[in-house]
């Protein structure tokens, strides 16, 4: 997410965003969302982007995101934001944070997604003040552990969680390695790779010591630097008939030798597409069907040429724990229930 334009003033990189549609707005795309009602919250104060109070008779300022593909126009307000069970107002559960309120959505890519608001839990150095960076608002005012933990259901399945506070073991296997956090004062959970492997081949992207792979709950994929893209592909692609289930065909794993020593790894069925490609032979003409990986390049200068993103592919392989306190994440792998609902 990032700001593309601001009426008056600037704000953070990376608010919390909840949808919030005028009462006489026929926003499509914003109606179709559970929405925010500003006027049944009795704490709810309407500001400006430098936290000051709004003022009726000067009007306020409004901030326009880009996120992906698409834009958010939106309010700045300032709220009490709890965590807990609905309707909870424990001590310590509670914080005044900042909001963006959304009153405006693009088309694409809103429409087709099912969340309801962005909660942003960066690093405070991704937040032009402090109020607008939720977690460390409630763990300065609370006795909670200054760690949350995300759990992703399998493909289909329901059931993904967010813990605040530390993390929940039932859906754990085996024990968590942490691993320093490499970008810390860009903002970002952010690990170091030392080495990337395709089956027992070590592909000479990451030789220079120069690869950062963003932990990343917003990315659907696994992102590769741009430059590496192609020999990763090449390094996971194998034949297969017209009509094979790629996610069945037996392929190299991908390997990510962590600094701390820990590895993360994926299976040719995590993170292949489930159809076949036609690939045609520079050298003969001929058209193969070849299992590829499902990649996305990432191309993020203003961080480095070499990012890797670990999306959903990896999270739901891993439980994935984010320490604000010694500024590490913890990888172990996840516990998925026979019983998970699939939708």
């Amino acid at each position: 997410m990032t700001v593309s334009r601001i009426k008056k003033r600037r704000t953070g990189k990376e608010p919390s965003i909840v949808i919030h549609c005028l009462p006489n707005l026929s926003d499509a795309v914003c109606l179709q969302h559970k929405r925010f009602d500003r006027r049944a919250s009795a704490s709810a104060t309407e500001i400006n982007s430098d936290g000051s109070r709004a003022s009726q008779a000067q009007g306020h300022d409004e901030v326009s995101l880009s996120y992906g593909i698409g834009e958010i126009v939106g309010d700045f307000v300032r709220d009490v934001v709890c965590i807990g069970a609905h309707g909870s107002l424990e001590e310590g559960r509670c914080t005044s944070a900042r909001v963006i309120l959304a009153r405006h959505l693009t088309t694409e890519p809103f429409q087709h997604f099912e969340f309801d608001g962005v909660l942003g839990l960066g690093l405070s150095g991704l937040a032009l003040n402090p109020e607008f960076h939720l977690f460390s608002q409630l763990a300065g005012r609370s006795s909670i552990q200054q760690t949350f933990s995300v759990f992703l259901a399998r493909p289909g399945a329901t059931g993904s969680q967010v813990t605040f506070g530390g993390q929940d073991e039932g859906r754990t296997e085996g024990e968590t390695s942490w691993v320093p956090v490499s970008l810390r004062e860009k903002g970002y959970w952010a690990v170091r790779i030392l080495a990337v492997r395709a089956g027992n081949k070590v592909l000479p992207i990451c030789e220079d010591g120069g690869c950062h792979a963003i932990v990343d709950t917003g990315t659907s994929l696994l992102g590769v630097p741009q430059q590496g893209l192609a020999s990763l592909l090449a390094a996971t692609a194998r034949r297969a008939g017209h009509d094979a289930d790629c996610q069945r065909v037996p392929g190299p794993r991908l390997a990510f030798e962590l600094d701390g020593g820990s590895t993360i790894e994926l299976s040719a069925e995590e993170f292949s597409r489930p159809a076949p490609t036609a690939v045609t032979s520079s050298a003969t003409g001929k058209v193969h069907s070849v299992c590829r990986a499902l990649l996305v390049p990432v191309e993020m200068p203003a961080i480095g040429d070499k990012v890797f993103l670990f999306g959903e592919p990896v999270l739901q392989k891993y439980y994935t724990a984010f320490d604000a306190k010694e500024f590490r994440v913890g990888f172990a792998l996840a516990k998925h229930s026979q019983g998970e609902m699939v939708v």
